[in-house]
Parts: structure tokens; C-alpha cells; sequence
């Protein structure tokens, strides 16, 4: 396993906006990537944070992310509104996506929005989390155009992409309660953490080419490529299916199939149908404390002390609490990929020095650190 490093938050977050000012983003958009890839990180899903850099830069480069462009509305019907995400950053397509939608659930108590043609929307839970915040409900269906990376139940070669489904029910003074989840067994991304460490996956989340068994991440990562199963069986495989539809063909997009296949894995194309309402609308005034009540009963059920019942989206409140504190862990390979991106767009290598040399010293001044803050 490859040593780690544990990087100091804003140092991190100044460095991003670096690498993106250097490959021509304004300082908005710069910092609505930074700001989204980095709440990745402290969520604990490093699978969509600052590892997708490299991913980034070569969509760029190939010409698939285009950069300093925004959504644009295709329909406005009041409370239902379509936009086209122009190829744009995804972070900043769908932030524009959800703002506009939360305006509309405000007007309307109820909106729904399409979003279609954005590249990679990231981690959906921060959309949905940008909607709790002002106190909406909303559920979330997204498929991944073209790039089929897993198999449908009983198949043993790729379909369809890791189609996320979300939902989130705001809750007050305490975290809201977030179910946010890739259909596949697990996240591409997490492959290609595992893969940068030297470590297996679990058991039942991969086929190789051959359509047999395997722990290996390596064959999402180096061709001839394998696929990812579905988690549920048949269960997530339906749900996968209902995301294609839901959050591609409904949105105005594509759905994955011969005709709309990619020509590269980085060319990460989203679609996504999100629903937003104000709980108030429906006129439960027991809403709260029928919801407080059961949290309670649930975590009241007998449990080991070293295993605590977590409601949905307790674990990335508490692992946000502590990446905020000791820093956000990065496996070696992973930052290694990072800086030769940021090379190969041009950041001349004595800012990247300078900032490898702020990351390490921030680092050990961190008395939280545990030693864990190696070399950066």
C-alpha cells in the first residue's frame, strides 16, 4: 500500500483554484470546483473529490469540458424548467441548475428541474444538500451518458454508467437526513482509489473482461476493462434502469446505447432530473416530531459499542467534523496524478513547489495530525 499523505484544508482548496485558474477557469467557476471537489473530500467520498483532477484536465485537453460556460434554460413552464449544461464544468451547471430550482420550489412550492449535456455534476449529494439548506425535500435520478462501466443483472459486459440516486429531507437545528448513492455496488471513482493504494475491493462489486469474479480494481483501470456490478442484484439493477430513464431521456438528454457511446472515458457527460418541495406544503404539522421520533427509535435499537447506528448522512457529518480537523487524507498515487496534471496544463513547477512546501509545513503544525502528514 502506498504511503498517505493528510493535507491542510484551505492550503488544499487555494491550490485547486490554482490549478483550475491555470488551465483558463474564471474565479468564480475555479472556486465552485474547488469548493465542491473539497467537500467531496470532507464528506469521505474521495472518490468524487480532488482525485478527479487528472480526469478534468484530459476531458479539457480533449476537447469534451468546456470551461467559463454556464446552463442555459431550453424550457421555462413555471414550475417545471429544462436547461442545457453546454458541456460546462458540471459543478457550476449544476449549482445553476439547483439555484434556479430552489427559486421556483419558493414560487411554486414544488419544481422540478432537467438538466441535461453537463459534464460531471460530481458528488449529488452536495446538489442536495444546496436544497436542504433552504429547507426543500428533493430527490435526484442522474445518468452517466455513454460510458457504460457496469453490468446489469445477470450480464457480463458493461451497459450503463453508476447512475446515482439521492434524496434529502431537511431537518431543524441538525443535520439533514441524506441517502446519496452510486446503483453500482460502488462508485467508479472508488475503483480507482483502491487501485492508487494496492488494495482489493470487496467482494461482488466486479466481473472482469471474462465476465468472472474479482477483488481487483485494476480492471476498471487498465484495459482489457471489466464492469461493476449493480449493489442489490436485481434490486439495484432496476433502480440503475429507472435512473437512465428518469434522469436521461425525461431530462431531454441521452440514455446509453450504441448510437451515444463515447469515444473517451473522461468524457463524463451527466444528465439530471431533480425534483424540489417544500415540505410545508404538505400540512403535517406532526411532520417534525413524527421524524424526531423515529431517528430516536432507531438508534435506540441494541447495538456494540463499536458500531453505532447511524442514521443517513450521519457518517458524512461526523467524517466531514474530522477531516476538518486532522486534515483530508490522500493516498501518494492519487496527489502524485494531481501534480502532473497540473504540469501538463502549465502551472510552472516553482508554484507547485511553493504549494507542496506550504501543504507539508501546515501539515506538521497540525498537533491533530497524528503523524499521518507525510511528505507532500
Amino acid at each position: 500500500m502506498n504511503s498517505g499523505h493528510r493535507f491542510h484544508v484551505p492550503t488544499l482548496h487555494a491550490f485547486i483554484q490554482a490549478v483550475f485558474h491555470q488551465m483558463g477557469s474564471n474565479e468564480q467557476e475555479a472556486r465552485l470546483v474547488a469548493d465542491h471537489l473539497i467537500a467531496s473530500n470532507l464528506a469521505g467520498h474521495d472518490s468524487h473529490g480532488i482525485g478527479m483532477i487528472p480526469s478534468y484536465i484530459r476531458s479539457f485537453s480533449q476537447g469534451h469540458l468546456q470551461i467559463n460556460r454556464h446552463a442555459k434554460v431550453v424550457k421555462d413552464a413555471g414550475a417545471v424548467i429544462t436547461l442545457d449544461g453546454d458541456c460546462a464544468f458540471g459543478q457550476v451547471a449544476a449549482h445553476e441548475a439547483m439555484t434556479l430550482g430552489i427559486e421556483k420550489a419558493r414560487q411554486y412550492g414544488i419544481a422540478a428541474v432537467a438538466l441535461h449535456n453537463s459534464h460531471h455534476i460530481g458528488r449529488i449529494g452536495y446538489w442536495a444538500e444546496q436544497c436542504a439548506a433552504a429547507g426543500f425535500v428533493s430527490v435526484h435520478f442522474v445518468n452517466v451518458v455513454g460510458i457504460p462501466m457496469v453490468a446489469p443483472f445477470h450480464g457480463r459486459d458493461s451497459r450503463f454508467g453508476t447512475n446515482p440516486f439521492c434524496v434529502v429531507f431537511p431537518r431543524k437545528d441538525t443535520f439533514p437526513l441524506l441517502l446519496d448513492y452510486a446503483t453500482s455496488a460502488i462508485a467508479f471513482g472508488k475503483t480507482r482509489v483502491a487501485w492508487h493504494k494496492g488494495e482489493p475491493v470487496a467482494p461482488g462489486c466486479l466481473i472482469d473482461a471474462e465476465g468472472a469474479p474479482t477483488t481487483d480494481p485494476a480492471v476498471m483501470q487498465v484495459s482489457p476493462l471489466g464492469s461493476l456490478l449493480t449493489f442489490a442484484q436485481h434490486k439495484g439493477y432496476a433502480l440503475a434502469a429507472m435512473c437512465e430513464i428518469m434522469g436521461g431521456a425525461l431530462s431531454g438528454g441521452k440514455t446509453t446505447h450504441e448510437e451515444s457511446l463515447q469515444t473517451s472515458a473522461d468524457a463524463i457527460i451527466n444528465c439530471m432530473t431533480t425534483l424540489i418541495i417544500n415540505p410545508e406544503l404538505f400540512g403535517a404539522p406532526d411532520c417534525d416530531n413524527q421524524v424526531a421520533a423515529f431517528t430516536e427509535w432507531v438508534k435506540a435499537s441494541p447495538h456494540a459499542d463499536d458500531a453505532p447506528i447511524l442514521l443517513p448522512g450521519e457518517w458524512e457529518v461526523n467524517t466531514r467534523e474530522e477531516r476538518l480537523e486532522q486534515g483530508i487524507p490522500l493516498d501518494a498515487g492519487s496527489w502524485q496524478a494531481i501534480c502532473e496534471a497540473a504540469l501538463q496544463i502549465g502551472m510552472p513547477d516553482t508554484v507547485l513547489q511553493e504549494f507542496r512546501e506550504r501543504l507539508k509545513l501546515q501539515a506538521k503544525k497540525s498537533p491533530s495530525s497524528g503523524g499521518r502528514a507525510n511528505k507532500g
